[in-house]
């Protein structure tokens, strides 16, 4: 397969899909970035979120075996389920095998689906649905992961004095105000230091569990996995509701794939075997020994592994990494919803460039304050980081497991791998994620049931834009005029009035008559000297290869094509992106050009019952959409929109 040749206008289209500056990947490419520093960045972007983990996931763990006191064997076998869950789904699938699907360089679950539907050949609603899914529980847990790490850090104020228990909200509160307050100026600066930051996080979080090991070295016996399936059966039901605890230390793996396209595979794979997974596995250790020699403890094993002299010290580092986890969630939810925006899954938001330097840099508005304002429901519903570990890991078990399927599907259709021989590898991870799901809805009733309206209603989204728009594509598609027909037959004629300057008609389909060209000449009897059908292509890669960006076909001395490719994690900015298209042949004076856009209005039409309903949301979900103008920069004096009216 050569993803190059590899375009495809988006199952979702509207009038537009997709164009944008282009893209800046000198910043993300290992040729350009010594190893080192790309390493170093991962640490602070990637593994920000499970780099979190140690500071509730054993606390919680632990909780349902600690009423009737700990035994030995029940900590070991925690401890064990704890390092193998990490082994399996973070090193063995994510690490080495999901790592290696990449489109163009980029990961994450749409990028997986783009890979899985090309790999098919055909429109797949099966793989559109796990998409969509993966996509919607994603965001699900982007509301979460920021209340839950901030909150779990600042509760370490209660550990050093009670007394400043009863400020741990306000001041939870006020760091995640401040930080979604900041999203707007653009993060480059302080993402700048975020790696060095971690390094030196995860380092403290590897020597603080040694110091501990050291006291209680047999507590190394827990990477023997008899130990976690010793305690599964002897366990049962606990064993069950613990699982769904042992889950909160691989939340994040999901972020290592999706962040691909930042850092290169090398990186992210060197800073997870040589520092990130060692610390976290010390920390575990530690914190499990500690509590063998002290029960009392597992109230809050993290932050009382070190002595009440360096307590402030460690609450204040645990606070800044949670604000960097924090941040990264931020930033993935952007890029997650720029992809699902080009590939036809939301209607268009208003995508501003924080970075002249960096394309991934960006600031969604809407998406910001939608999170800002789940976040803050999360931690004044909750109030304490024990209680949003009920409703925590739903979500995130939902999309690791669409990971799996859609790595399956990509597998067998892309790499060729015969499904025989796939399965007995792929069956455990299917099983483990399986059971990991199933012990996490036991948290339904305890609030996990947000996260999944949550999911839900992303989903209920994007499947109804992604519906709506395939019927008024189809509707329109059946009123169409022939372009190449159309020029023929005005090419002269007399009853229509031709005025200097280049008209540039946007439309998703070129081989038909823009309506907005139709409306121009219908109602005003007027065409201008040069008129220029420009298409703009979202292209199933994410970044278009500069031979592919333009493509100008003159049609005769009045008409022409222009063919504008963008990937999907590109953001349109037309004002920029037809400059290009002067050096292969298009020629407009600015001051003289005129962009025609056809705005479309939507009309019920007469289908009943849940149909109804979906074109309903359909139509009112359309009424948020950015500004096409705005959303395409394109110069606002020089811009026309002429209205439709299409039943649906």
């Amino acid at each position: 397969m050569a993803p190059s040749k590899l375009r495809d206008l988006p199952e979702g289209a509207d009038l537009l899909t997709g164009p944008e500056e282009e893209a800046e990947t000198s910043d993300h490419d290992g040729h350009k970035h010594g190893l080192t520093t790309l390493t170093i960045g991962a640490i602070g972007v990637v593994y920000g979120d499970i780099g979190t983990s140690p500071l509730y996931a054993l606390r919680e763990a632990l909780r349902p075996v600690a009423g009737h006191g700990l035994l030995r064997a029940d900590v070991f076998g925690v401890l064990s389920l704890l390092i193998w869950s990490l082994t399996l789904v973070v090193t063995v699938k994510y690490v080495i095998y999901l790592l290696r699907a990449d489109n163009r360089g980029e990961g994450g679950v749409l990028a997986l689906y783009t890979l899985s539907r090309l790999a098919i050949g055909r429109r797949s609603l099966a793989v559109l649905g796990l998409g969509i899914a993966g996509a919607s529980l994603f965001l699900g847990d982007a509301v979460i992961t920021p209340a839950i790490s901030v909150l779990s850090a600042v509760e370490g104020l209660g550990v050093l004095a009670p007394s400043l228990e009863e400020f741990v909200l306000p001041i939870t509160i006020a760091i995640l105000v401040g930080l979604f307050m900041v999203q707007r100026h653009g993060t480059h600066a302080i993402s700048a230091a975020f790696g060095p930051i971690m390094g030196v996080w995860f380092i403290t979080l590897g020597l603080i569990g040694a110091r501990h090991i050291v006291g209680d070295p047999e507590v190394l016996l827990a990477f023997n996995p008899l130990y976690g399936i010793d305690f599964i059966f002897r366990h049962g039901v606990v064993a069950f509701i613990v699982l769904g605890a042992v889950f909160l230390a691989v939340t994040g793996a999901e972020a290592l794939y999706a962040d691909l396209g930042h850092f290169g595979r090398a990186p992210i794979r060197i800073a997870w075997l040589g520092l990130v997974f060692p610390g976290l596995v010390l920390n575990y250790l530690g914190q499990g020994a500690m509590v063998l020699s002290d029960p009392s403890t597992v109230s809050d094993p993290f932050f009382l592994m070190v002595p009440h002299w360096a307590l402030p010290i460690l609450v204040g580092m645990a606070t800044v990494a949670t604000v960097i986890a924090a941040q990264a969630v931020i930033t993935g939810a952007y890029s997650m919803v720029r992809a699902a925006i080009a590939l036809g899954l939301l209607p268009r938001m208003s995508i501003v460039h924080t970075s002249e330097r960096q394309s991934g840099q960006i600031y969604v508005p809407v998406v910001n304050w939608l999170l800002l304002g789940g976040v803050l429901f999360f931690v004044l519903s909750f109030r304490s980081s024990e209680a949003l570990a009920s409703c925590y890991g739903i979500a995130v078990t939902g999309a690791m497991i669409v990971d799996t399927t859609l790595g399956v599907i990509y597998s067998v259709r892309g790499w060729k791998y015969p499904l025989w021989l796939l399965l007995p590898g792929v069956a455990p991870f299917f099983l483990l994620e399986g059971t990991f799901l199933m012990s996490n809805l036991t948290k339904v009733p305890e609030g996990g049931y947000v996260p999944l309206i949550l999911s839900f209603t992303f989903a209920l989204i994007m499947w109804t834009w992604w519906r709506g728009t395939q019927l008024v594509l189809a509707r329109e598609s059946k009123e169409k005029v022939d372009m190449d027909g159309f020029a023929h037959s005005i090419a002269d004629s007399a009853t229509v009035k031709r005025v200097e300057g280049t008209a540039f008609f946007l439309t998703s389909d070129p081989s038909a008559v823009p309506q907005a060209l139709l409306h121009n000449l219908k109602h005003n009897r007027v065409l201008h000297e040069k008129n220029v059908i420009l298409t703009v292509e979202t292209m199933r890669i994410p970044v278009a290869p500069e031979d592919e960006r333009v493509e100008f076909t003159p049609m005769d001395d009045h008409f022409s094509r222009l063919r504008l490719r963008f990937g999907f994690m590109e953001t349109p900015n037309l004002s920029r992106a037809l400059g290009l298209a002067r050096r292969h042949g298009l020629k407009f004076d600015v001051m003289s050009t005129s962009f025609f856009l056809g705005r479309r209005k939507i009309i019920m039409g007469s289908r009943a019952g849940f149909a109804r309903i979906l074109d309903r949301l359909y139509i009112s979900i359309g009424r948020f959409a950015a500004d096409p103008s705005e959303f395409y920069h394109l110069p606002r004096d020089r811009v026309v929109e002429l209205g439709s009216r299409i039943t649906v």
